[in-house]
C-alpha cells in the first residue's frame, strides 16, 4: 500500500498542486482496496491521516505534536527552525492551510466509503455462544467462519480494559490457533471439546462462533470486523 509520511502536507516543497497530486494518489489506491472489500491497514492509515491533519489544524502553534516519532533530538531542533520559518511566512501557511482543507475533504469522503463498507461487513456476522457462557466471558476462543466455506478458523481472545483520562476503552488480543473443516462430526461443539481437552491453560474458557453470510478477505476484513464486533457482543452481554 502507498503511504504518506506523517507531516507529508508540510515536508519538502510547499505547493498545493504538488500535495494535491500526492494525495490524489494516495486515495486512490486507498479507494482501490475499498472497491475489492479490503478494509485494513487502509482505513486505519486514512483516519491516522486525517485525525493528524485535524490537530494540525487546530494546534499550529504546538509544532511538536506535528513531529514524526522516528526524529532524534537534533532533527526535531532543526525541524523547528523549519516550522518556525514556515509559521512566520503568511505565504507558506496561508499555502498549507488551502493543502489541509483541500486534504480533509477528500479523506472524509474516503472515510465515509470506508465506514459504509466496515457497517456492511458487520451486518453480515453472526455471533452465537457455543454452550454455556462463564461469568466472565474476557478470555477464551471463538471460531469464524467466511461465508460458505467450510473451514472454521479459531482464535484464542483476550479481552483487555485500558483507560484514557476520560473513559474506558475495550480492546481485543488474538492468537490463531487452529484451522477445522466443519463437517456433521466436527460441530462447534465438537470443536469447543477439542479445544478444552486439548489446550487446558484456560480455565472455564468463554467459546463463540462466529459466522459470516457472505465471503470476505480474511486478514484485511473479515478478522478485524469480527473481532471488533466481538467485543461489542460480549459487553452488551
Amino acid at each position: 500500500m502507498k503511504s504518506l509520511g506523517v507531516n507529508w502536507f508540510i515536508e519538502g516543497h510547499i505547493d498545493f498542486e504538488h500535495k494535491k497530486y500526492i494525495l490524489l494518489d494516495y486515495l486512490q489506491e486507498i479507494n482501490r482496496h475499498f472497491d475489492k472489500s479490503k478494509l485494513y491497514p487502509n482505513l486505519t492509515d486514512l483516519i491516522f491521516h486525517y485525525n493528524n491533519l485535524i490537530d494540525f489544524k487546530h494546534n499550529k502553534s504546538v509544532l511538536q505534536q506535528a513531529f514524526p516519532q522516528r526524529l532524534s533530538k537534533a532533527d526535531i531542533e532543526a525541524v523547528k527552525l523549519t516550522y518556525q520559518k514556515i509559521i512566520q511566512d503568511d505565504n507558506s501557511m496561508h499555502e498549507i492551510e488551502h493543502i489541509i482543507g483541500y486534504a480533509i475533504n477528500k479523506m472524509d469522503s474516503s472515510i465515509q466509503v470506508g465506514k459504509e463498507l466496515y457497517d456492511f461487513v458487520e451486518s453480515r456476522i453472526n455471533i452465537d455462544p457455543v454452550g454455556v457462557v462463564p461469568l466472565t466471558p474476557y478470555y477464551g476462543y471463538f471460531s469464524l467462519r467466511n461465508g460458505d466455506t467450510k473451514t472454521n478458523w479459531v482464535y484464542e481472545y483476550q479481552i483487555t480494559i485500558f483507560e484514557s483520562k476520560d473513559d474506558k476503552y475495550r480492546g481485543i488480543n488474538v492468537q490463531f490457533v487452529d484451522t477445522f473443516e466443519e463437517s456433521i462430526a466436527t460441530t462447534p461443539e465438537a470443536i469447543k471439546i477439542k479445544l478444552i481437552t486439548s489446550r487446558n491453560h484456560l480455565a472455564n474458557p468463554a467459546v463463540y462462533y462466529v459466522q459470516s453470510d457472505m465471503m470476505f478477505p480474511l486478514e484485511q476484513t473479515l478478522l478485524p470486523v469480527a473481532k471488533r464486533s466481538l467485543v461489542k457482543y460480549i459487553s452488551a452481554a
